[in-house]
């Protein structure tokens, strides 16, 4: 990746008119709160929403600090951490992980409250991976889309509303959503701009979208029942992981780019985006399984990022509990992701 760069150039200033997705993916499928809950959760909106973004954030730490105090899930977190990263200290590790409860509490602080959401500066923090950044506008440019990946990492929910801010469309990968947190979550993507791809007939959705120009966003890091998963290494594991991506580019011949909101440690929401990419499949002939091998390769390019900032991603995932199958106990013979240069969505 190449230095941060600034986003503002002329070419890729943030002021574009962004084509806004078609009609049919602009709506809520799942299960809305009852009429007490949603009354009541109107106001704790409300209360967030007037908060100034520096007041959310010192909310977040707190109730992030508690709930690593109170050890909700910190074994998970702390085992994932122990398995992913056996050349850190126990005290390192520990750091990690209070760090990374402290990230999921602003992530949802920070993506609940309606109006703008993003600080006056937020495209002034930069985007790393300037030639991969080029690539994803060039692309858009021809009126197709590319294919959008990332992880639960950073803020994935403002990473789609600053995407969109550049002028590129998005449609997120969702599940059918249920109460009144997410219900909200889902309202926010619809506002911001982003289309909604639900299950039943995504890979048909995400062919039809590329074609249209819009970027299909997709979240890779969250594990999958065994039956329909690629399993792909991340941090040294086989972990189950959707296929979903690579078979949608082998159909739609879409260049997939990892796209990342990295923090830049101020409060306020303040995020630069790192981009690699193309991430291209295999060579014809080049592997026996093209879609698991396209699928390591986008989830190492994952995993490089999550290593540089640890404290960003959701280690309270059980992210390694699906055991693959006998006959993929060996890990791919793909690219292995290098060793840590230093050091939780559209959702789903």
């Amino acid at each position: 990746m190449s230095q941060t760069a600034p986003a503002t150039p002329s070419p890729d200033a943030p002021a574009v008119t962004q084509k806004p997705p078609a009609e049919h993916l602009r709506r809520i499928v799942g299960t809305p709160p009852g009429r007490v809950v949603g009354f009541l959760t109107r106001f704790v909106w409300a209360f967030l929403t007037w908060l100034s973004p520096e007041s959310r954030d010192a909310l977040a730490r707190f109730v992030g600090n508690l709930a690593y105090s109170l050890g909700i899930r910190r074994r998970v977190a702390l085992e994932n951490l122990a398995m992913a990263m056996p050349e850190k200290t126990d005290a390192e590790r520990r750091d990690i992980a209070r760090g990374a409860y402290i990230n999921m509490s602003r992530v949802v602080l920070e993506s609940l409250p309606s109006g703008d959401r993003l600080p006056a500066d937020w495209a002034e923090q930069g985007i790393e991976g300037d030639a991969a950044w080029r690539a994803l506008k060039a692309r858009v440019a021809t009126g197709q889309g590319a294919l959008l990946v990332t992880a639960h990492f950073g803020n994935w929910e403002l990473l789609g509303d600053m995407v969109i801010r550049h002028g590129i469309t998005i449609d997120a990968l969702v599940r059918p959503l249920k109460g009144a947190l997410n219900t909200r979550i889902a309202e926010n993507r619809i506002r911001v701009g982003a289309g909604l791809i639900y299950p039943r007939g995504a890979i048909q959705e995400i062919i039809e979208a590329v074609k249209r120009g819009e970027s299909p966003f997709m979240l890779l890091d969250q594990a999958l029942p065994a039956k329909g998963a690629a399993f792909v290494p991340f941090f040294g594991k086989l972990a189950s992981t959707t296929p979903a991506m690579a078979v949608a580019a082998a159909r739609t011949q879409a260049p997939v780019f990892v796209v990342m909101s990295v923090r830049n440690g101020r409060g306020g929401a303040r995020f630069r985006i790192e981009v690699e990419g193309p991430i291209l499949p295999p060579a014809p002939g080049e592997c026996a399984d093209p879609i698991t091998e396209h699928t390591a390769r986008v989830t190492a390019a994952m995993e490089r990022c999550i290593r540089k900032h640890p404290d960003q991603w959701m280690w309270l995932h059980r992210r390694w509990k699906v055991q693959p199958p006998p006959e993929a106990t060996a890990l791919p013979a793909g690219p292995t992701p290098p060793p840590p240069a230093s050091d939780a969505p559209p959702a789903g």
